[in-house]
């Protein structure tokens, strides 16, 4: 399974990270597919460059982003997430 994900940049106690995709069972900093984007937590406001038209390409493939990626994506407008499944009272 394909996850866009965060990689790990940056010095130490001073992380950037990039956006990639990645097969599920690599290592977070190991082989990757594509390089789709870059975030910055440090910044104020936080700095979030995302190729929109490369992650709806891969969403669109079936790649699962990871929790803090979907926040990314739906902030730089290239995710919308389903409707959570409401649960009916019996």
């Amino acid at each position: 399974m394909v996850r866009i994900r965060l990689r790990r940049q940056g010095a130490k106690k001073q992380p950037t990270y990039r956006v990639v995709v990645a097969d599920q069972h690599a290592a977070r900093d190991g082989r990757i597919i594509e390089n789709i984007g870059n975030y910055n937590p440090r910044t104020e406001p936080e700095t979030i460059n995302i190729d929109v038209e490369r992650a709806r390409y891969w969403l669109s493939v079936g790649a699962q982003p990871s929790e803090t990626v979907a926040r990314l994506l739906k902030v730089a407008g290239a995710y919308e997430a389903a409707p959570a499944a409401s649960t009916a009272a019996a």
